[in-house]
């Protein structure tokens, strides 16, 4: 009884394992969709009553195996094909698999090129992630910038709907842009210069930060915070939710929508993994804004 109680547990726990490492991460990206209003934001239905529509792409994290530049084509196909007004990039294109090595990075090349296929009317605009940071944030940058990939580091930029609404889109350094010690980082990140290329203040705002521990301290000023990183957690028991959670505020701000003082919160579960290539109750997303 007890040999069959073993091999039961053997035989179920290398059926999770194997769902975990060889299926999850390499499904089809599910599309998980939101909807953000407030008293700034109803102007986009004034002008425009379908709204803003914003894909959002977060933690590819390119490597061998498991985000191969097939699979991130395939991925750009489906986004494409949800037919966004705007599409963002919240950071994290490089391999995260520190864990398992160098030798599993992709070429910067080969990840961007596949990034260049994005298309939609207003552009694609893109965020660094820590990962990309501690690997060359300028490396990093300039792969995107040559592949037509705007990246907002520290800096916002108006864009104009073709209903004629306006906006702001900003973004900012990550915020463990440097490792100091194994809890302990110096962000890139500066959102008072990023606001301040933003004049007036009747037109929303939308922003762009990696890491969404910033979010407590942002100012009213901006209506939507977009962000990345943790995962969803990577790993999401029932009942328990993410055992580990990059953030300082463990799993407050770990997956999903949040309003706060009239501010909006949305933390997408990502399209890759970091650490190990493992998924666990979170598969890989792509996320659709409707703002307005």
């Amino acid at each position: 009884m007890l040999m069959e109680s073993l091999i039961g547990g053997g035989v179920a726990a290398g059926a999770l394992g194997g769902y975990a490492i060889g299926y999850a991460p390499l499904m089809k990206p599910r599309i998980v969709r939101y909807r953000v209003r407030s008293d700034r934001l109803d102007f986009f239905r004034h002008v425009n009553l379908t709204g803003l529509r914003v894909a959002a792409l977060a933690d590819l994290h390119a490597c061998r195996f498991w985000m191969t530049p097939a699979r991130m084509h395939a991925i750009v196909e489906q986004a494409n094909a949800l037919k966004p007004d705007l599409i963002v990039l919240l950071g994290d294109y490089v391999s995260g698999m520190e864990p398992l090595g160098r030798w599993m990075e992709l070429p910067m090349a080969d990840w961007s090129q596949a990034l260049a296929g994005l298309s939609a009317p207003l552009g694609t605009y893109a965020v660094l992630g820590n990962h990309d940071c501690w690997r060359g944030g300028a490396d990093v940058q300039r792969h995107l910038e040559d592949a037509g990939i705007a990246v907002l580091h520290n800096a916002a930029v108006q864009l104009r709907t073709e209903a004629g609404a306006r906006f702001w889109l900003a973004g900012v350094g990550s915020q463990r842009a440097q490792k100091l010690d194994r809890k302990n980082y110096r962000g890139e990140d500066d959102l008072d210069a990023a606001l301040a290329e933003i004049t007036g203040d009747t037109e929303p705002v939308v922003l762009l930060a990696h890491e969404p521990d910033l979010f407590p301290d942002i100012p009213a000023r901006i209506d939507v915070m977009l962000s990345g990183h943790t995962h969803g957690g990577q790993v999401r028991l029932p009942f328990i939710g993410a055992p580990f959670v990059p953030s300082r505020y463990g799993q407050r701000y770990a997956y999903g929508q949040f309003t706060e003082k009239s501010r909006h919160l949305i933390v997408s579960g990502g399209l890759g993994c970091s650490g190990l290539p493992i998924r666990f109750g979170m598969p890989p997303e792509i996320v659709v804004v409707e703002v307005g």
